[in-house]
């Protein structure tokens, strides 16, 4: 039986409540758990896809389908970096499906993402040396120390999880757009946007980690001025929620090269 994921509705506008957002029947993927389809709204001239509204933003829809493509794993370990939005992604899928999510973080004071995931079940295991290698090294050493539980790549990537994000796309109720936007770092959400719509002109902004080609496809890309757990200034920020340590870092680009019309994934909040 279908089991639908509970959703708090404080955060929306009338203009949002008018949209039904939290009352679309329709399943994403191939999970039991059944989402809100993404919905886009233009924000000066730009179609944006407000997954901000999701709580555990996009890669929530992604982990459910990769969960649940593999009954027999109990517990699933991902190595995050503090600022890192897929430890809450995660944290939610496991709660949804019924399974124990771990994840490695840097040692010290919680970003709000790992607070609220804590809130859901997630184990959070602490590392001083806050180092990627240190935390991915971590989480290895657990799940090789823990029969039944499974690493997922660095930022989910994996064929089933890019997948998954074509298919999130392909509901979309558009046309297939021109040019799309967003920010990178593994890559992953801008690879299942160019396997969904193989005609668009597809643009990248990188923050943090050092994308490699073959993680960005076929984007074009640029190198924001901040570092990966830096803040968006103010006067910077798009005029919706967005993550201040990821999506808003690109709007700034958006503003001065993006064509009227062109889409921007807005990942979270």
């Amino acid at each position: 039986m279908e089991r639908r994921a509970n959703y708090q509705k404080n955060n929306l506008d009338t203009h949002l409540k008018n949209l039904e957002f939290f009352n679309l029947p329709k399943s994403i993927g191939k999970s039991s758990i059944i989402l809100p389809k993404p919905i886009i709204i233009e924000h000066d001239g730009i179609k944006v896809v407000r997954d901000d509204l999701l709580d555990g933003g996009t890669k929530r829809r992604a982990f459910n389908v990769f969960v649940e493509s593999f009954p027999d794993v109990k517990e699933w370990v991902y190595a995050s970096p503090r600022e890192g939005y897929a430890q809450l992604s995660l944290a939610y899928a496991c709660h949804d499906l019924g399974k124990k999510a771990t994840v490695t973080v840097p040692a010290g004071e919680h970003n709000w993402l790992t607070t609220e995931s804590i809130k859901l079940g997630c184990n959070i295991i602490e590392c001083e040396m806050g180092y990627l290698n240190v935390i991915q090294a971590r989480a290895k050493e657990y799940v090789g120390t823990h029969p039944g539980s499974r690493l997922i790549p660095f930022g989910g990537d994996d064929d089933i999880i890019i997948n998954a994000m074509r298919d999130t796309a392909l509901s979309l109720d558009i046309e297939p757009p021109k040019e799309i936007w967003t920010v990178m770092s593994s890559g992953v959400l801008s690879r299942g946007l160019q396997r969904a719509f193989p005609d668009a002109k597809v643009y990248g902004v990188r923050i943090g980690h050092n994308t490699t080609k073959r993680e960005r496809g076929r984007a074009e890309t640029f190198l924001s001025k901040y570092q990966f757990n830096q803040e968006c200034k103010e006067v910077e920020r798009p005029p919706f929620p967005s993550s201040l340590t990821y999506d808003s870092k690109a709007w700034e680009f958006i503003k001065e090269r993006a064509s009227e019309g062109a889409l921007f994934w807005n990942v979270g909040k």
